[in-house]
């Protein structure tokens, strides 16, 4: 791709009504008459409660504006980022020194380029639902939408508030180290904002132990959080309890971690406080230790989550920071993740075995990245549902590279042939990005068409009034009941 687009700027206008009509009509991925019925008269008005996001509290307790689109729509967001860059496109437009304005031309010249891929979908779902734009994005109608979009975005309507309100989100949960403050939860809290600010505890950091001296620096900074000196392994524990206190106090009620894969060893397989004092002393520990010392770590921490009552969500299979050259310029998170094939099925079900025999399990989500693993997730959450709690152990939406239709679907179907999809508490967005919500509109489509195509195939009865229960129930019922929000 020329690194200069060529755009010629006197063709340009600030309407849009030139450029190619977009394809999200009213009936979008609604292709049988009671999957039509399902979406618009059950299903699409129903309020969002996205319990796992990564938003910025802070963005939403002061209701900021964004200053254009692309500080929107792209900065964080490495779907987008991947895709500029298997097309060619300099890093310079994408997390380099272009300005937005570059940088957003340079994405929509990669938007035709995206057809099949979820990007598609997403980009005109966006546009249309949050700055009512139907056109098909491409480089000739660049600068209109840019300008039109940001034009909004500037707007009292379109403040992070705005968005969630126009969004319909009656709840978002955000991701928090538990070393965080929590003071925008607590702002969002005292100002009565009009929707519930919750956070979500990520220790991910607590146990994250291959670089001692990284390490010993975040136990500083607990340890400050706490008000725990950490000399001992014990007051690790105790620190990170406190904080699990804390988050609680704040409304806090979901835990959530990110891993290759959980861990099992027998308790008692290492002297926990020798691995504890290695690591004081800067020394690296084998990986056979690491493991363990995860392994322990996460063990005590489920079981204060058990003791608060809490949902805890394991996130399994990603295999992250692939490309050290770009991790070295430009940090995690920034597009170089992929799926990994790690062993889950043993080490989960004797990880939750260990809970369940000592009545220390609390409520708990599955999510896998890896697609192969979907019968695994499916069939294991029938291993520890025990009768306590309406669907107490979760198939997790299709996450990541699977959050798109051929994904979801095929979670959906998995979770349908061997659990109860009746059961299932839905979608959530994942996304770093607040103009993502239409992510659940999207579902809502899959998940109708999917019933629908069921019905016009003789394969479900056509009661609607039944169908359409366990519809909402999906979209928003079960999520509201299963996190007592």
């Amino acid at each position: 791709m020329n690194e200069n687009m060529n755009i010629d700027s006197n063709k340009l206008s600030n309407r849009l009504h030139y450029s190619k009509r977009g394809f999200i009509t009213e009936n979008f991925l609604l292709q049988n008459e009671f999957a039509k019925k399902l979406y618009h008269d059950i299903v699409k008005d129903l309020p969002i409660i996205d319990y796992h996001c990564h938003l910025s509290p802070r963005n939403i307790a002061n209701d900021i504006q964004f200053q254009d689109c692309t500080e929107a729509w792209l900065v964080g967001d490495h779907y987008k980022w991947r895709a500029m860059r298997t097309l060619g496109i300099n890093e310079k437009y994408i997390t380099g020194g272009a300005t937005n304005e570059e940088k957003f031309l340079k994405w929509a010249e990669t938007v035709p380029y995206t057809l099949r891929n979820p990007l598609y979908h997403w980009t005109h779902l966006e546009l249309k639902r949050h700055f009512e734009i139907n056109d098909l994005l491409s480089s000739e109608n660049a600068k209109a939408v840019f300008e039109k979009s940001s034009e909004m975005l500037r707007q009292k309507s379109h403040s992070t508030q705005g968005i969630l309100s126009l969004m319909n989100v009656e709840v978002v949960c955000t991701t928090d180290d538990p070393t965080d403050s929590l003071i925008h939860h607590q702002e969002a809290y005292k100002n009565h904002i009009a929707l519930t600010l919750l956070p979500t505890f990520r220790p991910d950091k607590a146990y994250t132990i291959h670089h001692p001296e990284e390490y010993l620096k975040y136990l500083e900074t607990l340890s400050e959080a706490s008000g725990i000196e950490i000399l001992q392994y014990q007051d690790l524990i105790d620190a990170l309890n406190d904080r699990i206190v804390y988050f609680h106090k704040h409304g806090c009620r979901l835990s959530d971690h990110g891993l290759e894969q959980l861990f099992f060893f027998e308790p008692g397989t290492y002297d926990i406080e020798t691995l504890f004092q290695k690591l004081k002393s800067k020394k690296e520990l084998t990986p056979e230790e690491i493991n363990y010392f995860k392994f322990e770590t996460l063990w005590h921490l489920c079981k204060m989550y058990h003791a608060q009552g809490w949902v805890q969500q394991f996130h399994l299979g990603a295999l992250r920071n692939t490309n050290q050259r770009m991790l070295t310029k430009l940090g995690p998170d920034t597009g170089f993740d992929s799926i990994g094939d790690f062993s889950q099925a043993v080490s989960l079900s004797k990880f939750l075995n260990l809970l369940d025999s000592r009545d220390q399990l609390t409520k708990t989500i599955l999510y896998n990245l890896n697609p192969a693993d979907n019968e695994v997730m499916a069939t294991m959450i029938g291993n520890f549902n025990d009768g306590s709690i309406k669907g107490k152990i979760q198939f997790g939406s299709a996450w990541w590279f699977l959050d798109q239709k051929d994904g979801m679907e095929k979670q959906i179907n998995s979770l349908s042939n061997l659990g109860l999809l009746s059961c299932f508490i839905g979608m959530l967005t994942d996304s770093r990005s607040f103009l993502s919500f239409p992510r659940h509109e999207y579902f809502r489509r899959i998940l109708c068409n999917l019933i629908g195509a069921d019905v016009a195939n003789g394969e479900l009865p056509a009661d609607e009034k039944w169908l359409g229960k366990i519809a909402s129930d999906i979209c928003y019922h079960n999520a509201k009941e299963y996190f007592g929000f």
